[in-house]
């Protein structure tokens, strides 16, 4: 069995070394573990400190294109060199290395096919007090969109089965956390949570300028990915909106035309008529964007097997090399 740890890079040559000496060598229950980074565009000489370490894959993109593409173009080159577990870790060395070990074990042991490491926030001090509250209000979002029980939906300290990793898709720009977790969620894929450590910060984080910068982006890749993967339900949480307040504006309507004084509130169920209109609308699109995402769940499984038949070729060439 085949372990790849990788590793997002950004202008990180003077904390890779570490982040990368603090890896695992050999893990029971693993033949082999290599490592591969994701240079994403630096400008500085991370891609020597790798080679120069020893890292046995390196993925280059010519510009900054951001942690999620470059999350899937770690995926797509450790399933085609031959990946049964992928591990994703931080360059800035915040987690803790031999921690990987009880990321793997439930993969290993075949309970789980993402296994997601739970940060110890609250004791967390590189942690601002709002930043702890962000993070757990976002995680809860999370869990309501994915109906998991995921702690903490914003660690990016994850493994993957080779399996889960094969039906993984990410189009947001942002990050890969969030919406790969409400995906994981409606495909009904085994995911886990364990408790990991972390270690003293060495930077600030690269991923967001501000705090509102933060908040914002969270929430819009929650709502996009919501959509997305359950546009019924959205859709139809929105239109309910409009559709009661028109109702009940008609109910007052009523009661007045009632007891004979409807001739002077005729705005009134003017104003019931075009709201329930606008939420019926607007449950309407939930139906054609439901139908839309079940053609997308076709097309996800079209694309599983595609990719399946491309990484194993690809695998059986790794192996035999």
């Amino acid at each position: 069995m085949k372990l790849i740890i990788q590793i997002p890079c950004y202008n990180e040559a003077e904390t890779l070394e570490i982040a990368l000496k603090d890896l695992p060598k050999e893990i029971k229950g693993i033949d082999t573990v290599e490592y591969l980074i994701i240079n994403d565009g630096s400008k500085d000489n991370t891609v020597e400190v790798a080679r120069k370490w020893g890292v046995h894959y390196i993925v280059n993109f010519k510009r900054n294109k951001g942690l999620a593409k470059g999350f899937m173009a770690g995926l797509d080159a450790c399933l085609r060199n031959g990946a049964d577990i992928i591990v994703n870790t931080d360059a800035d060395n915040q987690y803790y290395g031999k921690d990987i070990e009880k990321l793997v074990k439930p993969i290993i042991q075949g309970n789980a096919d993402i296994v997601i490491g739970e940060r110890p926030i609250d004791d967390t001090e590189h942690f601002s007090l709002m930043k702890k509250k962000l993070q757990r209000f976002g995680s809860w979002v999370v869990r309501k969109a994915s109906k998991t029980d995921i702690p903490d939906a914003p660690s990016g300290f994850r493994a993957y089965s080779r399996e889960a990793a094969m039906r993984l898709n990410v189009v947001n720009e942002y990050t890969y956390t969030l919406e790969t977790i409400v995906q994981a969620g409606r495909d009904k894929i085994a995911m886990i949570s364990v408790p990991i450590r972390t270690n003293p910060e060495l930077r600030s984080s690269r991923l967001f300028n501000s705090m509102f910068g933060y908040v914002k982006k969270s929430m819009l890749t929650i709502i996009r990915a919501f959509m997305m993967y359950k546009p019924l339900r959205f859709f139809s949480l929105i239109g309910l909106i409009p559709v009661l307040f028109g109702i009940g504006i008609g109910i007052r309507y009523l009661f007045f035309f009632v007891i004979g004084s409807g001739d002077g509130h005729v705005q009134s169920l003017i104003l019931a008529s075009l709201l329930i209109l606008v939420g019926v609308q607007t449950i309407v699109v939930g139906l054609q964007a439901d139908i839309i995402a079940a053609n997308r769940k076709i097309l996800e499984d079209i694309q599983y097997h595609v990719r399946k038949l491309d990484y194993d070729k690809d695998k059986d060439n790794a192996d035999k090399t």
